[in-house]
């Protein structure tokens, strides 16, 4: 790992040259022989098919992160404690808010006191007197993508391409299945780490800031609720383990829920919860945590349903390496039965949320507004 070269602003998604065209380039040849194009400027894929130049790459599109996006992060100013996390789109949104994407900051000046920050970014430049000159940057994907290894429970490290420097994020499969030989989105080039792993920017800022994750500790409060008291909309999350966490208070793990009671209004309750009941319909945490990371996974999309077992009527709930790997011929954990349920998609994966969100749909005063990550651009 080269320390003498931290991930600054230039390694963010900015278009180069000025006017957005793209620098495309050979980069090596594909498994069918046919040669693989990158394009510089926009760190994405410009092959198309048969092996042919694009003249605009798959990421040409892409709205670049701007200033005025990026929040500049000073932890020595934030004795009262510095959390990051991944904001990404809740599982369950009755709410006609707009989508909270990016990454979410909290920061206080004083223990106790009121936050300075309680807003979300697409990038977020972190500095103090622990991080090198000029500091350490990450991008919503990094914090995202974070999310979804850790919540399946994988380590993730800093690599860097052996060719160009870059720092590595694996995305979408790649950031549940550890491996050695990665694709540099810097140059477009594959190049071989000399350990298995899963790259990630955000462990070199754990690394250089000493606030790697502490295991949160359970909220220790349940809720039940009705949707009908809270005409202005629910929202539903699963905890996620925060990017770095400086308060001396522990972070709690659950079910973090915001309901509101008109439109428009700050939530009537913003918290995370070790339970939650909403119209008699009961949360399980784990399976609302894992739904959470299964939508941020483009590969699985479409793949993920409420299954039950022909025999004996229970419902599965795919765990582990499962939760992630869409499989046929899957088999009752209970009797061994076969499960049903997926519809005419054979290589599904079987979570029982799905089906209780349809059920907490049906009891909704208005049409929920599920998301998933699909907003991500692949070629990011």
């Amino acid at each position: 790992m080269n320390t003498a070269t931290p991930r600054q602003f230039d390694l963010l998604p900015v278009a180069s040259p000025a006017d957005g065209t793209c620098q495309v380039t050979a980069v090596g040849r594909r498994r069918d022989g046919r040669t693989r194009y990158w394009c510089l400027a926009h760190k994405a894929d410009a092959t198309g098919k048969y092996g042919r130049k694009l003249d605009v790459c798959r990421g040409a599109g892409i709205e670049p992160i701007s200033e005025e996006e990026t929040l500049a992060l000073n932890l020595d100013q934030f004795a009262g404690g510095v959390a990051l996390w991944g904001a990404v789109p809740p599982i369950y949104d009755t709410t006609r808010l707009p989508l909270d994407r990016g990454i979410h900051v909290h920061a206080r000046e004083v223990p106790g006191g009121d936050k300075v920050h309680d807003t979300t970014f697409r990038a977020v430049k972190v500095t103090g007197g622990k991080l090198p000159p000029g500091g350490l940057m990450i991008s919503e994907l990094d914090a995202v993508y974070y999310m979804v290894s850790s919540i399946f429970g994988f380590e993730i490290r800093f690599i860097e391409c052996s060719l160009c420097g870059y720092p590595h994020l694996d995305k979408d499969w790649f950031a549940v299945h550890p491996h050695r030989r990665h694709l540099c989105a810097g140059c477009g080039h594959h190049f071989r780490d000399n350990t298995t792993g899963i790259g990630n920017p955000i462990a070199e800022l754990q690394r250089a800031t000493g606030l790697s994750t502490r295991e949160p500790v359970p909220a220790g409060r349940p809720l039940d609720i009705r949707q009908s008291d809270y005409p202005g909309g629910i929202q539903i999350w699963g905890s996620n383990p925060a990017i770095i966490w400086s308060a001396a208070k522990a972070e709690e793990a659950g079910i973090h829920v915001h309901a509101f009671k008109a439109d428009g209004d700050r939530p009537e309750i913003d918290d995370t919860f070790s339970t939650a009941i909403i119209d008699g319909v009961t949360l399980d945490p784990a399976m609302v945590r894992t739904f959470m990371a299964q939508n941020g996974l483009p590969h699985i999309q479409g793949r993920v349903f409420s299954m039950r077992c022909v025999d004996c009527n229970r419902p599965a709930f795919d765990e582990d390496e499962d939760a992630f790997t869409p499989e046929t011929g899957r088999r009752c954990s209970h009797c061994g039965g076969s499960l049903n349920g997926s519809g005419r998609v054979r290589k599904a994966i079987s979570n029982p949320l799905a089906e209780v969100l349809e059920r907490l749909s049906l009891k909704a005063p208005q049409s929920p507004q599920r998301h998933s990550l699909g907003f991500l651009p692949e070629t990011l």
